[in-house]
């Protein structure tokens, strides 16, 4: 909960976020359960995609630099091979046209400290879909517990090369870098992370309120352990991050803004599309039915994203602008993507875990004047972030609840 027609197999991914299974997995079957019919609805509304905005600010490279001299550097590689997590499912999740699906350990699946939000995978990453050689899935969760400390966003690196059905997994912990080159410092990075992309060695997370943080895989740091409530530099010079063995920098920040007169836009998901020309990322809002009542819109965007310096690519005149925008107007959009020109959106619907209506629900359309399609409850309850896989052709979502927290992946050309 928010405190907040194609080829199968030649398509790229998108990725608020996007997670990988290995070659020869067992594929799950499609689970039977009280989905509705497809239902049509009114078609999305063209905005004027140019009256929203980015303005790039990067971390100080000297800042960056004293910590990559102050800290071990690993590859994501070697934080995949030293998974220390390995999960379990006790049931399957029901959901239409299912293709994949896995689960967390009983303490993540349970656990009210901490909530999963947004999903990306390795085909985000690269093309051939692998990264440092393995298939991986990353998702992210936020800090939830009521102890007094924030610890910000972690996320979960899960192996699909050693396994796919039961990737082993490990929590990395996001910082902000600080202090200065003398004494360089970071602090937990207090956002949402609703949604995540990756592109290359690039990790894009939502900022709801502020466009979007981004990562570098390219500076991941090994710190010390054994302090659950110390973050940053210590007074002996030692590095802690809340007892995470690994930490992820903040090396740029893409704040948004708007022209025309348009509200600014909530950063509630992000994922890729590799299907566009140039690849491009999709952002969407969540709203309450509350909020639309009382005349909020919601709204989804496309931006060019450039391949070779994996940054939000600017328009002719320098200003980075979305090329696509629509109004949408759906209650609880918690993801989405787009394939070929087909948006996708998930949508939460209640939390009457007894109820099979408040499964989460799938909605498409075709830009730019498709109709709305309505797959009622083709997800899991609480259903959050998506991502496509093109590899497999799977469209991948997890669900945020304790108790509920399948991350699963269905068939993408059966919508």
């Amino acid at each position: 909960m928010r405190h907040r027609r194609r080829p199968a197999l030649a398509i790229a991914s998108l990725g608020i976020c996007a997670l990988l299974a290995s070659a020869g997995q067992a594929v799950a079957t499609e689970a039977t359960s009280e989905q509705a019919e497809p239902s049509v609805a009114a078609a999305a509304t063209p905005l004027t995609a140019s009256n929203f905005r980015y303005t790039l600010s990067e971390t100080s490279s000297s800042l960056i630099g004293a910590l990559d001299s102050a800290l071990p550097n690993v590859t994501m590689g070697a934080v995949a091979d030293d998974a220390n997590r390995t999960p379990s499912c006790g049931s399957a999740p029901s959901v239409t046209n299912r293709t994949a699906y896995y689960c967390w350990n009983t303490g993540d699946q349970d656990t009210p400290d901490w909530y999963p939000q947004g999903i990306t995978t390795s085909s985000d990453a690269y093309e051939a879909g692998t990264y440092d050689g393995k298939r991986l899935n990353l998702v992210s969760w936020y800090d939830h517990a009521e102890d007094g400390i924030d610890k910000g966003v972690r996320v979960s690196v899960s192996n699909l090369s050693a396994s796919a059905s039961a990737p082993p997994y490990r929590h990395i912990l996001l910082v902000e870098p600080t202090g200065t080159t003398s004494a360089p410092s970071y602090k937990a990075v207090d956002v949402h992370a609703g949604g995540i992309m990756w592109y290359g060695n690039l990790l894009y997370v939502a900022d709801t309120s502020g466009g979007f943080r981004v990562f570098d895989l390219d500076h991941l740091w090994q710190v010390s352990t054994g302090n659950s409530s110390a973050i940053g530099r210590q007074s002996d010079g030692s590095y802690h991050a809340f007892d995470y063995k690994y930490v992820l920098p903040q090396t740029a920040k893409f704040t948004d803004s708007t022209a025309g007169g348009y509200a600014q836009l909530q950063h509630s998901s992000v994922s890729l599309d590799r299907t566009s020309t140039p690849d491009s990322v999709i952002v969407s809002e969540y709203r309450t039915s509350t909020d639309i009542a009382n005349g909020a819109q919601v709204r989804t965007i496309r931006v060019p994203i450039d391949y070779t310096d994996r940054y939000l690519k600017p328009a002719s005149d320098g200003v980075i602008k979305a090329t696509e925008a629509y109004r949408i107007d759906l209650e609880s959009v918690q993801g989405s993507t787009a394939i070929n020109g087909e948006f996708f959106y998930s949508q939460s619907d209640g939390t009457n875990f007894s109820d099979p209506n408040a499964d989460g629900d799938l909605h498409t359309f075709v830009a730019p004047s498709g109709s709305m399609v309505r797959h009622g409850n083709a997800l899991t309850v609480g259903s959050e972030d998506l991502s496509y896989d093109p590899t497999r052709d799977y469209l991948w979502s997890l669900g945020e609840h304790p108790g509920y927290r399948w991350v699963y992946a269905a068939d993408a050309s059966s919508f």
